[in-house]
């Protein structure tokens, strides 16, 4: 299988590309965000290319490591006819971008076009408040050979363009995915908007391709739909050369260049990508490839790492940040910076946590505490009585309680069940108010159930 990708994504500009027009149109009464200009009604000229949209698409290619073109660059006219495009063309620019890389996966090209309308088939209704929006396609090589090599590398892309800041992210991402297996012709599924969407439509696609091939049906050259409902393609049209679009160059937008000066300075204030400080989160702090590429999932989570890290042993920080910390993102459903955790309370968190002033139960009920609290890990820790370790002869009545008061938990302990265990653990903590130490008592209740 050959497989690559066109991926389209929304610039977060606040308003279109080629007008003054708001882009938030999903805020917006249906057909109020739009004027002449995006309507492309006749004698109504484009203004000069969105300033903030041209340097949010050099700082995109350069995050995926492209060279910038030194040549001119111009917008083209894209020609097809369609409900959702008023003018009966769509403005594209030639590549800003191009020989890039991500994880492996080459990036042929990085461009800047105009978004088309709304169109609901089904009703007949356009709404052209999107028209107009800039959008930034990244176009790759066939280099992955399977769907979930193309899942890892969306997810990896998503990465960067939301760590770039002028992306608006997956909600806005359209893919087409062309794909081929040896022996026949490649074939392009359009629109699709998720990356779960990719995945399914891949195997699907794979499957149908795979089983053409084997009763001897040639493959056509075709755009293909893909009906996420039931997750298969169907057949759309044959498939387009660029020469059917007709390009040429647009007579009403000015040629650009992407002077070295200014390419630079996006360079130096660029983030650095999520995939390289992956790389570097491992060789510096030394900790698993899996534990810092949960830690850069978000700018705002690996910037606090990195404050975090400077104050606390790394690997400690990163093992409680990458378990703990995230599981009360995802529970909560926010990220890191919705969650309004500090980190001084991170750091002042774990310090209880290695000098041994809170257990490590006591210390997931504090953590559990902390999203949008102005409360430090102490405050919230004294107003639950989890503060202190309690001695190991306390732990040892503790155990021995726990044992005499169940005697069915020690009969499936005995025959080979571990949850038995857990459950004895449970009951220890339960009567030392959380203040026992997991690993300690672990021991102590092994040691008392072989006597």
């Amino acid at each position: 299988m050959k497989c690559g990708l066109e991926i389209h994504v929304q610039l977060d500009t606040n308003s279109k590309l080629f007008c003054d027009c708001r882009t938030n149109y999903q805020d917006a009464a249906p057909n109020s965000n739009i004027c002449f200009v995006c309507l492309n009604q006749p004698g109504a000229k484009p203004y000069p290319p969105n300033k903030e949209a041209l340097d949010g698409a050099i700082k995109i290619a350069l995050m995926l490591a492209c060279k910038i073109s030194p040549d001119v660059t111009f917008f083209q006219r894209k020609h097809y006819d369609y409900p959702d495009l008023s003018s009966g063309y769509q403005r594209t620019s030639i590549p800003i971008g191009f020989e890039g890389d991500l994880n492996g996966v080459r990036i042929r090209e990085v461009h800047l076009e105009e978004d088309p309308g709304q169109y609901k088939p089904d009703l007949g209704l356009v709404d052209f408040n999107r028209s107009g929006i800039s959008l930034i396609e990244i176009v790759t090589e066939p280099d992955m050979t399977s769907p979930e090599e193309a899942r890892i590398f969306l997810r990896e892309l998503i990465r960067v363009l939301e760590y770039s800041g002028s992306a608006r992210g997956e909600g806005t991402m359209r893919a087409d995915v062309n794909i081929s297996l040896e022996g026949g012709k490649r074939a392009e599924i359009k629109n699709i908007n998720s990356i779960k969407g990719a995945y399914k439509a891949l195997q699907f696609e794979m499957v149908r391709q795979k089983n053409l091939l084997k009763r001897g049906i040639e493959i056509k050259q075709e755009t293909r739909a893909f009906l996420e409902s039931q997750m298969i393609t169907v057949p759309m049209r044959l498939k387009e050369e660029a020469e059917d679009y007709r390009y040429i160059p647009d007579p009403d937008l000015p040629p650009m260049i992407a002077e070295e000066e200014r390419v630079e300075h996006i360079r130096e204030e660029m983030p650095e990508p999520a995939h390289i400080k992956t790389d570097r989160f491992v060789e510096q702090y030394n900790i698993k490839k899996d534990d810092a590429r949960v830690l850069t999932s978000e700018l705002e989570l690996a910037n606090a790492f990195e404050e975090v890290a400077r104050q606390v042993d790394p690997q400690f920080a990163a093992q409680w940040m990458r378990d703990e910390l995230k599981r009360i993102l995802s529970y909560n459903k926010i990220s890191f910076k919705e969650s309004g955790i500090t980190t001084p309370q991170i750091v002042e968190f774990l310090e209880m946590l290695h000098d041994k002033r809170i257990t490590t139960k006591a210390g997931q009920r504090i953590i559990e505490k902390l999203p949008h609290s102005s409360k430090t890990p102490s405050q919230i820790a004294e107003e639950l009585g989890l503060i202190g370790v309690v001695e190991e002869d306390v732990v040892q009545k503790a155990v021995k309680q726990s044992i005499q008061e169940n005697p069915e938990a020690v009969s499936d302990y005995y025959q080979g069940k571990k949850k038995a265990l857990n459950y004895l653990m449970g009951q220890v903590m339960r009567i030392t108010r959380g203040k026992a130490d997991p690993g300690e008592t672990c021991k102590l209740l092994e040691e008392e159930l072989r006597k």
